[in-house]
């Protein structure tokens, strides 16, 4: 019953946070200026300095923009209410903002530009987030149990190779030296994007293998990004566990170190893995800003980055609402994989 508490008071702490993290990000996006009314203002008036370069008349041009249309303009877009109106038609009348047309897509509402750029972000993340596991679990398990030999020290100079390189910049020289960017170096990868222009329609394993060659430096550079740090986070955890008086005390009982370690020690090793899983659940579905412009990815991290330089805040907004949606529920998942993994915890007890 205690299990069950703590989980329905993590869920409804789930509320709260939300409202707070949207209602602060809403209120920036409406006292920051260069906002869509400026933006649009600013294409009127560069609108009129065309025409009147070409010797065309902008008296037009010069009476519509006043302080009148400015009004309009607002209104149009909802900043005529009070904050907190606009934060409750944002939140509950648009659906966090996702029946809201876009400003730079006025035929397409923001929940339609997400839901065509969701599955392209969740290819990458699902993609990546199975490397990542697949790789750096049994790694850092290997380096474990075989510390301070010369596999260990091998794979640390790799391992902190991949730390200290941040993801963009692998991504542009993976880009030089690979896609043909450069003379004289390999063209063996796409430049970017998802599939290759075919004259006919491919068949289903041409698609698929195509697709998976557009991958391959895109994931490559995902996983460099948190390949280090979940390898090392695996050895350290296990190595702590290997060294902790339980395991000593079960091998001193006459089991074996194999079965000490993979049936006491690797359970509770999993423990601060299992915490970190939850969150990324997030970043499948968030993409990456960087790697998805370098490779002309038409994911979520691009459409984000469009929105921001675009000041299509509606598109902002409803990408914002639903990556801290995402977040939070990893967070309750970490919460439960925690009380899976280790049942030990009493989440009823009482901090004195």
């Amino acid at each position: 019953m205690e299990r069950v508490a703590y989980l329905v008071r993590r869920l409804l702490l789930v509320i709260p946070t939300f409202i707070g993290i949207t209602i602060v990000c809403f209120a920036l996006t409406r006292f920051l200026p260069g906002g869509p009314v400026e933006m649009r203002l600013m294409r009127m008036k560069g609108l009129g300095a065309a025409v009147a370069e070409g010797g065309g008349s902008t008296a037009a041009g010069r009476n519509q923009i006043t302080e009148e249309y400015r009004r309009q303009l607002e209104n149009q877009f909802g900043f005529d209410k009070p904050l907190l109106r606009q934060y409750w038609d944002w939140l509950v009348v648009n659906r966090m903002g996702l029946s809201i047309p876009s400003y730079d897509y006025p035929d397409r509402t923001a929940g339609q530009l997400i839901r065509s750029r969701i599955p392209v972000s969740l290819w990458f993340g699902l993609a990546s987030f199975l490397l990542t596991y697949l790789i750096c679990i049994p790694l850092g398990i290997a380096k474990a149990l075989r510390h301070r030999k010369p596999f260990d020290a091998f794979s640390s100079v790799i391992v902190f190779m991949a730390y200290a390189v941040p993801s963009f910049a692998l991504a542009m020289v993976l880009k030089m030296a690979l896609c043909g960017t450069t003379e004289g170096l390999f063209d063996i990868f796409p430049l970017g994007g998802l599939a290759s222009d075919f004259d006919l329609e491919p068949s289903f394993w041409v698609a698929v293998a195509d697709r998976a060659w557009h991958m391959v430096l895109p994931v490559a550079c995902y996983v460099a990004g948190s390949f280090a740090m979940l390898t090392i986070l695996m050895k350290n955890s296990l190595l702590d566990q290997i060294s902790a008086d339980y395991v000593r005390t079960v091998i001193a009982k006459g089991a074996s170190r194999r079965r000490a370690v993979w049936g006491h020690a690797f359970r509770n090793a999993l423990i601060p893995i299992a915490t970190g899983l939850g969150p990324m659940i997030g970043l499948l579905f968030a993409g990456s800003i960087i790697i998805e412009n370098i490779f002309e990815i038409p994911g979520m991290g691009r459409l984000s980055w469009d929105a921001l330089v675009g000041r299509d805040y509606a598109v902002f907004l409803a990408l914002l609402s639903l990556t801290a949606s995402f977040q939070l529920i990893g967070n309750l998942i970490s919460d439960v994989l925690y009380m899976i993994i280790d049942p030990r915890v009493d989440f009823g007890a009482k901090k004195c």
